[in-house]
């Protein structure tokens, strides 16, 4: 008898635990906070509404941050593709979203060396 309770209390801490790692949640909080962006916010403000951006990852930058909003993959990794981006200038939100910060890389390629562009980004520059 002690056992299965034993076992009852460890599945309840196993399943509340998995509860907060699920990427699902964690995709639904980010899409429902991003609703209350503007622009202009300060980082500041940005963080009470979102909360801390995906920093331990590669595409990561002090002045874009990256929030987890899509699940391609359940790899455990996080990847750019699955996040969406807010940028900042001077402290302060400048946009956000893939189409915002794509457009705002192809503008501002000459004072970033060595970025490497989404194939959306070039999307425009064909001629028809």
């Amino acid at each position: 008898m002690k056992r299965l309770w034993f076992a009852w209390i460890a599945l309840l801490f196993i399943t509340a635990g998995c509860a907060s790692l699920n990427p699902y949640k964690v995709a639904e909080k980010n899409i429902r906070n991003s609703k209350q962006l503007r622009i202009g916010m300060t980082k500041a403000e940005v963080l009470a509404v979102m909360g801390e951006p995906e920093k331990n990852e590669s595409f990561s930058k002090p002045d874009v941050w990256f929030y987890y909003y899509d699940c391609n993959w359940l790899d455990g990794f996080v990847t750019e593709e699955e996040c969406f981006p807010l940028v900042f200038a001077d402290g302060k939100l400048l946009g956000f979203g893939n189409n915002f910060y794509a457009k705002w890389q192809l503008e501002n390629r000459d004072r970033m060396p060595n970025v490497e562009l989404p194939p959306e980004a070039f999307a425009g520059d064909k001629k028809q």
